[in-house]
């Protein structure tokens, strides 16, 4: 009996939720699917099949309506009963209203009060601060206050020129400010709209919020400016990265950079602290209006500044390393001809009594002699016919050495030398000796690249003359092996054993003359693996 009952239970609910589903509901309104779609971006309702596409969507969303609507309808109608086959219905009954509160006060009045109190308090609500804002917007969102830009433009520029010109611009850029946004924004409030609906115990939290706003406007267009003249030194991209001019000073005693890299920071974080000064006397409206002196709390924050400096600083490090290198080596190279040792080692050597030949003698005709006796060592060993095969190997080794850095040095050394004796052809007179020393020297360069080509050609030679060789020892190899055969022929004749040893004796001699041979074959073809290489 319990049974029928539940299963009585079961098909009236079953039947009573299909009479209420099947009751028509009312259908979604157009204009909520008008404004779904303008929450489409417009580039995703274009292209081919798109309009196939959103009626398709749309009817999705609608088929969606009415199925949640026929659910509310059944949970807010019928009662699922706790009976045995309708565990699996999802319709269970709408939830309670919350118990204990007191709905008899309407909302709406205590919601236009707060909007009052909202609107009596909120001077940032008042129409003339929306003037305010749009006169900022206008006057600063494109502003700067000079042309950073123009600084990679220009040609190189020193430091104290970056400052004077940031400093120029800022201060016709604040006079341009104050001359303009400033005098519109008195002009405003000079007006008796202005102030409408602010009573006059709330006019000084009127100008309170009026100086914040302004305050935030000129903080925002200080900031803008600071980051805008990082942006130049973007390490990624050196598009705009200022060129600044730098130079070498060789002084009494030292040789520096003028500026110094420590000046040249300073010079690039003086901008962003100009920046900083920009703009730090203007004064509050209400103070201009009252004739008082309060002015805005326009400073850069604290992060700000730090952040600048921080990025700027790491920026010029990066970049000044090639700089410092050059400088460096520089100094390691010449630093000596400044820094007294030079003067020390001239006051020496003029404290001695000498002929003005015997100091041009010292200093440049030996190194004229020393540069003539490598030349000398160079064709000595190139022209130098090789006694042996280890002898030929070396020698084309050096050559091929010399080739590749020595003379290179040779000329360089060279060059140095003609430009002395340029200046000393102007303030002494050369012996015919000197002169001749000097013109040898200087034709060494033109002379040695025949002797290498006489060298290439010995070379040839001696390998012409190793092969010839090889094949006079091979073909003579072949006559002995020959008599070899014909001996062992022979053995045949020698019967008696008292001739045997004469017989040893004869092929130990062949033996000995034939394994000399190969091996001297052998180290031919090694050595001209070799030596092809090498030449290659």
């Amino acid at each position: 009996k319990t049974t029928e009952i539940q299963l009585s239970f079961q098909t009236n609910y079953l039947f009573m939720k299909k009479c209420v589903q099947s009751n028509p509901v009312v259908p979604i309104q157009q204009q909520w699917l008008m404004s779904m779609l303008t929450l489409v971006p417009q580039s995703l309702m274009e292209g081919k099949d798109r309009e196939l596409l959103i009626e398709k969507l749309l009817g999705e969303i609608i088929r969606d309506f009415e199925k949640s609507m026929k659910r509310c309808m059944v949970r807010s109608v019928l009662i699922k009963p706790n009976v045995k086959g309708l565990e699996d219905e999802e319709e269970a009954p709408l939830p309670l209203s919350p118990l204990g509160l007191d709905f008899s006060s309407p909302w709406h009045k205590r919601f236009i009060q707060a909007k009052k109190r909202i609107l009596s308090n909120l001077h940032i609500l008042h129409p003339t601060m929306k003037t305010l804002l749009d006169f900022g917007y206008a006057e600063f969102s494109t502003f700067l206050l000079a042309d950073f830009v123009s600084f990679r433009l220009k040609v190189p520029i020193d430091c104290e020129s970056l400052k004077t010109d940031i400093s120029l611009s800022c201060s016709k850029a604040e006079e341009k400010i104050l001359n303009t946004w400033y005098q519109r924004v008195i002009s405003l409030f000079t007006q008796e709209a202005a102030s409408n609906g602010v009573s006059l115990d709330q006019l000084d939290s009127f100008y309170s919020c009026v100086a914040t706003l302004m305050t935030n406007q000129l903080r925002d267009l200080l900031i803008r400016n600071v980051e805008a003249f990082v942006q130049l030194f973007d390490p990624e991209d050196g598009s705009c990265l200022p060129l600044f001019k730098m130079e070498l000073i060789i002084g009494e005693k030292h040789v520096e950079f003028y500026p110094s890299f420590q000046e040249l920071e300073e010079a690039i974080l003086f901008v962003v602290n100009r920046i900083g000064q920009t703009l730090q006397n203007v004064q509050t409206v209400h103070s201009w209006l009252a004739g008082g002196a309060t002015t805005l709390h326009t400073e850069l924050p604290t992060h700000i500044v730090a952040w600048a400096a921080s990025t700027l600083k790491k920026v010029i490090r990066d970049n000044l390393e090639g700089p410092k290198e050059y400088f460096e080596n520089y100094v390691g190279r010449y630093g000596w001809l400044v820094d007294g040792t030079a003067q020390a080692r001239i006051e020496r050597f003029g404290a001695e009594q000498h002929s003005f030949g015997e100091y041009t003698a010292v200093s440049f005709n030996s190194t004229f002699y020393m540069i003539c006796r490598e030349f000398e060592a160079i064709k000595e060993r190139a022209l130098k016919v090789p006694e042996s095969t280890e002898e030929m190997v070396e020698t084309i080794a050096y050559i091929k050495e010399v080739k590749a850095k020595g003379i290179q040095d040779l000329s360089l050394r060279i060059k140095e030398c003609s430009w002395q004796m340029e200046y000393f052809l102007d303030v002494y007179l050369f012996s015919p000796e000197d002169i001749a020393l000097n013109a040898t020297v200087l034709l060494w360069p033109k002379k040695i690249d025949p002797i290498f080509d006489e060298h290439d050609d010995l070379i040839e030679e001696s390998k012409r003359k190793g092969e010839q060789e090889l094949i006079h020892r091979s073909e003579k190899l072949t006559v002995e092996l020959e008599k070899l055969a014909q001996s062992v022929t022979e053995l045949e004749e020698y019967s008696e054993l008292d001739c045997m040893q004469q017989v040893w004796l004869i092929f130990s001699v062949k033996w000995v003359e034939i394994f000399c041979v190969l091996n001297a074959q052998r180290l031919w073809k090694e050595f001209k693996v070799i030596l092809f290489t090498d030449v290659n």
